[in-house]
């Protein structure tokens, strides 16, 4: 695996949120656009963003309510589980079903900097939130945490080659 991860051929697909139980569960936290995608994969890379990366294999995992629970290898109880917190979880890029040259996955946009039109830098995408009327920026920067709309009306460009995205958005709405 190469040091910088996120120049490798992996996607990050979540983190583990916290320990979930006494016996050894994590919470995950999904970077996808449906809560259950990590479900499709058995095995998983886990690590801090810059390395080392130790794949696993997922001896079981679940959806529970807006987050996933799994039971990792030599996770026995929680006290174990709670070193886990923190940690990226990751599948390889060619596992995932290709998309078309427009499109791109939740995850890619993790860490994007988020720039308006006037040229003023508001943050890096932190997380994606799902609110059932529309997906929404969790962007965070100087002036603190801001919640952008992921619609046409506020989002301009996404260009995850050169990492930003550009958005219509006022710095009077971060009042």
């Amino acid at each position: 695996m190469k040091s910088d991860f996120l120049e490798s051929p992996m996607v990050i697909m979540g983190r583990v949120a916290s320990a979930h139980g006494i016996k050894g569960w994590v919470k995950i936290q999904p970077y996808t656009e449906y809560l259950d995608s990590l479900l499709d994969y058995k095995t998983w890379w886990i690590g801090p963003e810059q390395g080392p990366w130790q794949e696993v294999k997922v001896l079981e995992c679940e959806a529970h309510n807006k987050t996933l629970a799994a039971l990792l290898p030599n996770c026995p109880d929680r006290n174990a589980s709670e070193k886990l917190k923190g940690l990226l979880i990751a599948v390889p890029r060619e596992s995932l079903p290709k998309q078309p040259e427009d499109e791109y996955y939740w995850s890619d946009l993790i860490g994007l900097s988020v720039i308006t039109e006037m040229g003023v830098t508001l943050g890096l995408v932190t997380q994606l939130l799902e609110t059932g009327a529309s997906q929404v920026l969790m962007v965070q920067g100087d002036s603190g945490e801001i919640l952008i709309p992921f619609v046409a009306t506020a989002i301009k460009q996404v260009d995850v080659k050169s990492k930003t995205i550009r958005v219509d958005w006022s710095a009077d709405y971060l009042r």
